[in-house]
């Protein structure tokens, strides 16, 4: 049997999605099922599994003390979220970094600091957890939830920050433009 090529990493090569960032992330639903609700007059309306897929995504700051989420919506086939990533230090220290923007790449961190996980073990945890929910509450234990990859974007300053919370705002009243939209 003739092994599978290589498939090339969509990651941005050297890059280090652990330290202090905003990233702007899309994740696509298996087939881009339309799975989570519908679009009804620009606002999303969740299906059951849709509100499993919002509850996790808020839930996501909760696992995580380096993450907070921006701005963020479920679509019906798919979700976009500003996921931040900060370095913390413990209060009183004086010590604090942007969690907006990389400027503070060269910073070590030091004993005390909480750490950072990658925006990767993020997705992945966001991930399986809302797919563990959906196969429990349909009792279909094969149920596929999610495409295999994500698509993510550094966001480096805060010009592109607002751009991308305005797309993510306005995506719901968009949808019929939308290119993860099916059509009917």
């Amino acid at each position: 049997m003739k092994p599978r090529p290589q498939r090339k990493s969509p990651r941005l090569q050297g890059y280090d999605y652990r330290q202090s960032g905003a990233y702007f992330v899309t994740i696509c639903t298996h087939q881009r099922a339309q799975m989570f609700g519908a679009i009804q007059d620009g606002e999303m309306v969740f299906s059951q599994v849709g509100n499993i897929a919002m509850d996790c995504l808020i839930a996501v700051p909760d696992h995580y003390p380096s993450i907070d989420l921006d701005a963020f919506v479920v679509m019906p086939n798919h979700v976009h979220a500003v996921i931040t990533i900060e370095t913390r230090f413990p209060v009183g220290t004086g010590l604090a970094l942007s969690a907006h923007m990389p400027d503070n790449a060269g910073v070590i961190p030091t004993a005390g600091v909480i750490p950072t996980v990658s925006l990767a073990t993020v997705i992945g945890s966001y991930k399986s957890g809302v797919t563990r929910r959906i196969r429990t509450a349909s009792g279909d234990v094969a149920c596929a939830v999610w495409q295999g990859r994500y698509h993510d974007h550094i966001i480096r300053n805060e010009r592109a920050l607002d751009a991308i919370r305005d797309y993510i705002s306005n995506n719901p009243a968009r949808w019929d433009e939308d290119t993860f939209y099916a059509g009917s």
